[in-house]
């Protein structure tokens, strides 16, 4: 369609991150408290759509593991799982498990085994190199390679609450025309899930979405929005309603 698609998602990558100001060198620690206590309990679309490839006998490759949410319950499931994931804050908080191999690394420096399955969750918004990220995932893949997506914006409240709008993130329709112009044809499972964003406290909130802001955070106008969009719960928590969110899956039988 006389698009470089590879060239478009870097675009975006880049200029996203320049916004926000390359982000905040104490964001991989925030991040996981708040990622582990805002999905605890949340039921999980992308496991249960793994349920068709999931055999006794078959091995996992989770690149981007970060807190284990994936690996974790399927290990149960499978006969080994490696987690890859470079922010130690995420690693800290997946629990050793007898048939769990961890690596502390990016995808790019990692030395793993394959796998007959490997997946990529959420992970490929902050790469703008993506070309011989999805390569590397392709070359560990035995059976089946699977990379989860949104489709829409996320409905953070960090990305809602007004001010300088925000650079848009990759999305699956971007992963797809990028898929194809490498020579991949992937099939294609969407599915649309109500999404929610839960807050130990006002302070944790408004320091979640400074280190997603960067420099464009307001910190008279942001604490202000959060006060008046944010639920408070009986246990003293808040949550914010965030609504429908778009997501899917791109999956398909490594070339090689």
């Amino acid at each position: 369609m006389g698009v470089d698609w590879a060239a478009h998602w870097r675009d975006l990558v880049e200029a996203r991150s320049a916004q926000a100001g390359g982000g905040s060198p104490h964001w991989g620690e925030g991040r996981a408290r708040g990622f582990a206590f805002s999905t605890r309990g949340e039921p999980d679309p992308f496991v249960e759509f793994l349920e068709p490839w999931l055999k006794p006998s078959h091995t996992l490759l989770d690149v981007g593991a970060g807190i284990g949410r994936h690996v974790v319950p399927l290990a149960d499931r499978l006969d080994w799982v490696t987690a890859v994931e470079p922010a130690q804050a995420m690693r800290e908080r997946i629990p050793a498990l007898d048939n769990l191999t961890l690596i502390g690394s990016t995808w790019e420096d990692a030395e793993a085994a394959p796998a007959h399955l490997v997946i990529c969750v959420s992970v490929l918004y902050s790469i703008a190199d993506p070309v011989p990220f999805v390569e590397k995932l392709e070359r560990h893949a035995q059976e089946r390679v699977f990379v989860a997506l949104r489709d829409s914006v996320q409905p953070h409240p960090a990305e809602l609450m007004g001010g300088e709008p925000r650079i848009r993130e990759p999305r699956l329709r971007d992963c797809y025309l990028l898929l194809r112009e490498m020579g991949i044809k992937p099939d294609v499972t969407m599915y649309e899930r109500a999404v929610s964003f839960r807050f130990e406290s006002l302070e944790a909130a408004v320091e979640e979405c400074r280190m997603r802001l960067g420099p464009i955070w307001d910190e008279h106008a942001g604490p202000a929005w959060l006060r008046s969009n944010l639920r408070p719960e009986p246990s003293g928590s808040l949550t914010y309603e965030g609504g429908p969110l778009a997501a899917g899956v791109l999956h398909w039988n490594p070339r090689s």
